[in-house]
């Protein structure tokens, strides 16, 4: 009998002290907390304005199947890889310490740039919330500097744009007079600090912070319906402007592809696997259905936007939620309840962002693929300080010069390749090891996992051609760290393909 086997190591030995104790609503309610976050209160917006229209609502179920299926081989993985590390851990089980490393790498744009672009939305709802309360930030300090040629909105003050190599990267951007966005930077130093001293969300925190997610969000769809202008979603799919991904269907792939943020956080359902009940009957359940609870939200959350403000105005908007609900007077009172909401959701999607990248860098570095002070522990908060700090300080000069949209359009593309990788990797998987024990199965392999190579793979390809240019310059930073120090110090992987009689 073919199995996957782990060699012996104390260090993840306690990985499989885990109790099955999580049914499908657990896993349902923890999808939905993952899922729920800058996308509903950030994009959906950006997305509709910038891309795709009202077609926007066409773009959410395309990324909502991409993620499904996706989803279902994450699944599989999971539940015979039982380990944190994610699609990092699995390709390095799968294919090697190169594949290993590079999708090491692009999970850095998964959990640190978008605690970035999360940090960037939530300094809209933030400074609004002051506003509300007669405490006024200067424009200033709560903006991008940088802007990108191109994109809308248009730049105020556009370099050049000529130039070769890394004279052109440089030309892509342009200045609008702000210094930095403050409050996402101090917002992201604040919460590095408390990763650092070992401060713990409680699952009745956690539980608390995904109710008032929801809250605020049923109260947007059940206050806002009465004052949907139907007119507003004409014409539904605007034509294109002549440029690829601005209106049309182009510019419903390429929403597709960015909308797709919106759904980061589904997987933390598969890697669950060694906790449930009954993984076969219950990953599915809980992935599907939180898809699917996820997908009609933001579909019925983006009819009420629409239909409240015309999607145009939203180009440039951070908080688009309390934006729109501020064009209503009568419901005037829930704006300061949405910036509420929206900044605790949002703040709290910020933390396991950085966690989870601080963790990750844990464990390429224990498994040599960086240098060993990513994985010291502090003597006495006993957490990997170092490698948080360092997380935390990157992520704070993101959020502090770069606009939404260049944030957003990074994290799509380096979680889509990370889940094209899975696909493929539970492919191979099948045929290396077709018989080694799989609590979950993924169904339909060969249909699923093509399918989710296909919608993740079109989606980063409907991206514009500079951000794969950004992921090419990020992909080279990348080798260059791997040929010089991972490809000398990583070790083979723990997890092994075990032939057995």
């Amino acid at each position: 009998m073919t199995t996957i086997s782990e060699q012996p190591d104390p260090v993840v030995a306690e990985d499989h002290a885990l109790k099955r104790t999580l049914g499908p609503v657990h896993l349902t309610m923890l999808g939905i907390g993952a899922i729920i976050g800058a996308g509903i209160f950030v994009y959906t917006g950006q997305v509709a304005g910038a891309y795709a229209g009202p077609a926007v609502l066409i773009s959410f179920v395309i990324a909502a199947l991409g993620c499904l299926f996706a989803g279902l081989c994450y699944a599989e993985f999971a539940s015979m890889i039982p380990v944190s590390g994610s699609a990092y851990t699995y390709a390095y089980a799968t294919m090697g310490r190169f594949m290993a490393w590079f999708i090491g790498w692009n999970l850095v744009l998964e959990y640190l740039v978008s605690s970035s672009a999360v940090a960037v939305g939530w300094s809209g709802y933030f400074t609004e919330l002051m506003q509300i309360l007669h405490i006024n930030f200067p424009t200033s300090l709560t903006g991008a500097p940088l802007c990108v040629v191109g994109d809308p909105p248009p730049c105020p003050t556009p370099w050049a744009a000529t130039g070769t190599g890394f004279a052109w990267f440089i030309h892509q951007f342009g200045l609008t007079g702000a210094i930095m966005n403050l409050p996402a930077v101090l917002l992201i130093l604040a919460l590095t600090f408390v990763l650092v001293v070992g401060v713990k969300e409680s699952a009745n925190t956690n539980a608390l912070m995904v109710g008032v997610k929801l809250i605020v969000v049923l109260l947007v769809i059940f206050f806002g319906a009465s004052f949907i202008h139907w007119s507003n979603f004409t014409p539904f799919l605007p034509h294109n402007t002549g440029q690829f991904g601005h209106y049309g269907w182009s510019g419903v792939a390429m929403g597709s592809a960015i909308i797709f943020f919106a759904y980061i956080g589904f997987d933390s359902v598969s890697v669950a696997a060694q906790e449930c009940r009954n993984p076969q009957r219950d990953l599915p359940i809980g992935i599907m259905a939180s898809l699917f609870i996820c997908t009609a939200l933001y579909i019925a959350i983006s009819i009420v936007l629409l239909g409240v403000a015309n999607y145009k105005t939203m180009i440039d908007i951070p908080n688009p939620v309390s934006f729109a609900i501020s064009k209503i007077a009568s419901i005037h009172w829930l704006v300061p309840v949405i910036d509420v909401g929206a900044s605790v959701g949002l703040a709290s999607t910020i933390f396991v962002g950085l966690y989870g990248q601080s963790r990750i860098f844990y464990s390429m570095s224990r498994d040599g693929f960086l240098p060993k002070m990513f994985a010291a522990v502090h003597p006495r908060y006993h957490t990997p300080h170092r490698g948080t700090i360092i997380t935390g300080v990157f992520a704070a000069a993101l959020a502090a010069v770069f606009p939404l949209n260049l944030l957003g359009q990074l994290v799509s593309i380096g979680t889509l390749l990370a889940f094209v990788v899975v696909c493929l990797g539970t492919m191979i998987l099948r045929v290396q090891a077709p018989r080694a024990k799989r609590p979950f199965r993924t169904p339909l392999v060969w249909v699923t996992a093509p399918l989710g190579i296909l919608f993740c793979a079109g989606m980063a390809l409907s991206l514009p051609i500079d951000t794969w240019f950004r992921l090419v310059i990020w992909t080279a930073l990348g080798v260059a760290i791997f040929l010089a120090y991972g490809i000398r110090h990583a070790a083979p992987s723990k997890w092994k393909v075990k032939n057995e009689s």
